[in-house]
């Protein structure tokens, strides 16, 4: 008969006092948000009495996960870009060289002089000068091929190496290409999330599209060409050997090498060997600093391998100048002093404060394995936004009034019932998405719109069950509790094939179909949590109080 057991009574209650804790953040929502950045900053910034006055606003003690608010409601930008995967094959050949030139050099006896020749960037051409040892020179040179490290490219080297009269072509092969470009984009869209995370923008969209493009949506921010400045910055550093110094932006650097501008010296160009001896990639931290003369600077610290590399060539090049480049300009040339064999050094020049600290986050996050070309670009702004969340609460409230009220006045109390559990369903909606960190959007809000239309489809088989039951001639506590059995079957029934549809769109879909999926889902959940149990547990509570020798339905 109509009996809940005292343990789940309490978890039942437990369960939507938690769901509509964890929502009551989302009622205050600016004060809220304005209190977890400082308290973010106190962590990163330190302590300052304005932040945590801020920090006050809302009690500790208190949950204060918020629901994310994505692009079509808080406003930000969006980029569509392409990552141009050529530009590494070029990188490739240019870091081969060196490896090339020490293989044939051991070999000089054989092969004789040899010099690289110009060709296609995405090519490595070298000449001998006795083709005569070509074959032993194919020989070395395929040596320093390695295996493909893919399934569809098993089997396969990484280079091709080819002969020509007295010159050797080197080039990547197909299956290279292929890894390649997969690499290369994933390297792209991590670097791209770590840049946006540096900044500390809110629940980014980052998602590969196709074989080479990268969709970038970020809710809060100014504008598109801010975006851009964000994530298009390549902070590519690299150490360089310096071939000479002089004033002629034109001069020929020669097979291998590069004339770049200085960045502090106007008028001068260095030429420089184009194969660096250190990059950026083998960083593993970069943080702003001060020089010995109190200037703004950035400090680095090489991987072991870079460290090694770095004091090799400090070793045996003491006397030397060097070029530390950053994006094709040489921030400084010193002179190499002594052997610098820790790998960790500083970056001086004319910055000001905040020009060393954005090289610091972007030199961590790291260079950028190829240029991006934005295919796409929108800014939407936040007055759109709140258009849009003015439009969602119109349309909720619209649908849940009048879901209440007819509710009341097809079921009477009965409904009161129902309408109690819609309410509380709504509360618990919101308090999973601050749990789960969700995002909610325009379809999002839509998925919510439609839950409350669905939420008393279950409530609404339960009640006529019980008018069914009661028409049959049975009495009020046996009418309610076969209302309640025989009706489960149809709820589940119903409930679980809509909930394999909003997976089938989670998994399937993206961006706003994904906001749909998420808020229909969790919908679905807690619509058929508020039914079974709770409006149970308000009926069952009314009828153990007044003991109804009949009731109507």
């Amino acid at each position: 008969m109509l009996q809940i057991d005292l343990w789940k009574r309490v978890t039942i209650w437990l369960v939507c006092v938690i769901g509509l804790m964890l929502a009551l953040p989302n009622a205050f929502y600016t004060r809220v948000e304005q209190a977890n950045d400082a308290v973010a900053e106190l962590v990163t910034k330190g302590e300052t009495q304005e932040r945590l006055e801020i920090a006050g606003q809302w009690p500790g003690f208190l949950p204060s996960g918020l629901v994310n608010l994505g692009l079509d409601l808080r406003g930000g930008a969006h980029l569509l870009a392409e990552v141009e995967v050529e530009d590494v094959y070029a990188a490739r050949m240019t870091a081969l060289w060196p490896e090339v030139r020490n293989v044939l050099r051991a070999e000089r006896a054989t092969v004789g002089t040899f010099r690289r020749q110009q060709g296609p960037d995405s090519e490595l051409r070298v000449r001998l000068s006795n083709p005569d040892g070509m074959s032993r020179a194919l020989q070395v040179v395929r040596e320093l091929a390695t295996p493909v490290v893919t399934l569809t490219g098993a089997g396969a080297n990484d280079i091709e190496v080819s002969a020509s009269g007295d010159v050797i072509t080197i080039q990547l092969s197909d299956a290279e290409k292929l890894a390649s470009d997969d690499r290369t984009v994933r390297q792209a869209l991590e670097i791209v999330r770590r840049r946006i995370d540096e900044v500390g923008t809110r629940e980014p969209t980052i998602q590969r599209q196709g074989a080479d493009r990268i969709l970038i949506q970020v809710p809060g921010i100014g504008s598109a060409s801010e975006l851009k400045a964000i994530i298009g910055t390549t902070a590519q550093l690299t150490f360089n050997p310096v071939v000479g110094r002089g004033s002629d932006e034109n001069a020929v650097p020669g097979v291998g090498n590069k004339v770049i501008p200085s960045l502090d010296e106007e008028g001068v160009y260095y030429t420089v060997e184009s194969a660096p001896v250190v990059t950026g990639e083998e960083l593993v931290d970069a943080q702003p600093a001060f020089d010995q003369n109190g200037r703004p600077a950035v400090n680095f610290r090489f991987n072991p391998a870079g460290a090694r590399k770095f004091g090799d060539y400090t070793a045996e090049n003491i006397g030397s100048p060097f070029a530390i480049v950053l994006d094709d300009e040489v921030v400084s040339a010193p002179t190499i002093q002594s052997h610098i064999p820790g790998g960790s050094g500083i970056i001086t020049g004319n910055f000001t404060i905040e020009e060393s600290t954005n090289l610091a986050v972007l030199l961590r996050a790291g260079a950028l394995p190829a240029e991006l070309t934005f295919l796409e670009e929108r800014t939407i702004g936040p007055e759109l936004g709140q258009d849009s969340i003015d439009a969602g609460k119109v349309a909720t409230i619209i649908a849940f009034a009048g879901v209440l009220v007819f509710m009341a006045l097809s079921y009477g109390l009965f409904g009161l019932f129902a309408n109690v559990a819609l309410i509380i369903n709504i509360g618990l909606i919101f308090g999973a998405l601050s749990l789960i960190g969700g995002t909610l959007t325009l379809p999002g809000i839509a998925g919510i719109v439609l839950t409350v239309g669905m939420a008393v489809d279950a409530n609404v088989l339960i009640f006529e069950r019980i008018r069914e039951e009661i028409k049959a001639g049975r009495g009020p506590a046996k009418a309610i509790d076969e209302g309640y059995s025989k009706a489960l079957s149809a709820i589940l029934d119903a409930n679980v094939t809509t909930f394999i549809t909003a997976v089938i769109l989670f998994v399937m879909g993206s961006g706003p179909v994904r906001g749909f999926a998420i808020t229909l889902g969790l919908g679905i959940l807690t619509s058929v949590f508020t039914a079974i149990f709770v409006t149970r547990l308000l009926v069952v509570m009314w009828f153990e109080r007044r003991r109804p020798k009949e009731i109507e339905v």
